[in-house]
């Protein structure tokens, strides 16, 4: 009998029994608060929005502490996540906190591009997330969860209407992290101002499809503070780490030459909005919408890419095994045709090599034939002209020999002659 049919049959004889006395197990959620305090929190908060509206100076005031950072400039070549993770400590429950600004958004002239590497980003910390959960000894319980639990949107308060940037970029977000939208430095613009681009932006973002986050109303518990909060979404925030005295009271306020806007102030801001429904009301929720929707997404996807499915096309329960051979046959023969195509492609381009090599060959006896050949008839011409100055160097040796034959006979003449007149003139003489 399958597991499955099992499990559907112990459902179905499900019964209610009285108990006789206590026996408690009503303690349990006692011992599941005592465990969760013992091992901490964790919560990721996502900061996107452009440079200098204040993210940082806002995590600071919703903590109540000072964050190390360096500030953003406005140099920045393209969109850059930056990730701190901080311990915090209050009363006896610990926190691990981790803030992701987005360093550079919005600077470029170019921001087609802008809301990639936070989308990439999410998708990694998913991606690492499934990575653990399949592996064969997981160790959840002590893995430092970087998803990202909630995203800050800050809007720049123009109170005019919502960037194009910033539509897209909550539009890519939307199905992969819960977006909670701010307009940041509230105090720039008046109240009528504020009331009409909290419309202006509540409009924009229905017409476009964006899903921000909502409050959740089924636990009664916070059901009507809840339905209360998602009526002012976004909220129009401050932030302030300076302490002026007001009254008899130190109180975070901005000071300006018009007056004192004091940060925890309802009136004035919805920080305390902000800070109660995020931290004090719906933190844990937060981390159960990532987890149970966000990431749940992002991993059905993955498997399915990979060829696991839930049922097969007969409607019954897809074994894993099953999957996974059925995926290993399929990887090996994709894996064999392609083996064999780069087999075959290597052979093509082994015979187009020799089909060149051969060319070249050719040429190059081509080439030797006629350098040869060229060769020869220099060679011809060489000794041809050697036999020329040859002949002319004999000739004019034999014209040289006879002209020397010439010179000594007349020489010999001329001498023979001399004795003759000599003789005569001595034989006159002697007469």
């Amino acid at each position: 009998m399958a597991a499955a049919d099992i499990a559907r049959q112990v459902g179905e004889g499900c019964r209610t029994v009285p108990l006789a006395g206590h026996v408690g197990f009503d303690s349990l959620p006692d011992q599941l608060v005592n465990k969760s305090v013992s091992q901490g929190f964790c919560f990721n908060i996502l900061c996107v929005g452009e440079t200098g509206l204040g993210k940082s100076t806002l995590m600071d005031t919703l903590f109540n502490t000072k964050f190390e950072g360096e500030p953003a400039t406005h140099t920045q070549p393209g969109v850059q996540l930056r990730s701190n993770t901080y311990d915090l400590q209050e009363s006896n429950v610990g926190l691990k906190l981790t803030i992701v600004s987005t360093v550079g958004f919005g600077d470029q002239i170019n921001k087609e591009d802008s809301y990639k590497p936070i989308v990439e980003f999410i998708d990694a910390q998913f991606e690492a997330y499934l990575q653990e959960e399949l592996k064969i000894r997981r160790v959840l319980h002590t893995y430092h969860d970087s998803r990202i639990h909630a995203c800050l949107y800050f809007i720049a308060p123009t109170g005019h209407s919502l960037k194009s940037l910033d539509l897209v970029t909550m539009k890519k977000l939307d199905s992969k992290v819960n977006i909670i939208p701010i307009i940041a430095k509230s105090d720039a613009i008046s109240k009528s101002e504020l009331t009409k681009f909290k419309i202006k932006i509540t409009s924009e973002l229905v017409s476009n499809g964006v899903q921000i986050y909502q409050f959740p109303t089924d636990d009664e518990s916070v059901a009507e503070i809840n339905g209360t909060m998602n009526a002012h979404l976004p909220f129009a925030v401050i932030g302030s780490t300076e302490e002026l005295k007001i009254g008899n009271k130190m109180m975070k306020a901005r000071q300006y030459p018009w007056g004192t806007v004091q940060v925890e102030n309802e009136a004035h801001c919805d920080f305390v909005k902000l800070r109660e429904m995020l931290i004090r009301v719906n933190m844990e929720d937060l981390r159960e919408q990532t987890h149970t929707r966000h990431y749940e997404l992002y991993r059905r996807c993955k498997l399915e890419e990979m060829g696991f499915k839930d049922t097969d096309p007969d409607s019954k329960p897809f074994s894993l095994q099953e999957t996974y051979e059925a995926k290993r046959n399929e990887f090996l023969g994709e894996l064999q045709k392609k083996e064999e195509e780069m087999r075959q492609m290597f052979v093509q381009r082994v015979k187009e090599k020799e089909a060149e090599l051969k060319e070249a060959e050719k040429e190059l006896h081509e080439k030797f034939d006629r350098l040869k050949k060229l060769h020869q008839d220099e060679k011809k011409k060489l000794e041809d002209k050697k036999k020329s100055l040859d002949d002319e160097v004999n000739a004019f040796k034999q014209r040289k020999t006879a002209a020397e034959l010439l010179q000594t006979q007349g020489s010999q003449a001329g001498g023979s002659q001399t004795l003759k007149r000599d003789k005569e003139k001595k034989n006159l003489g002697f007469l």
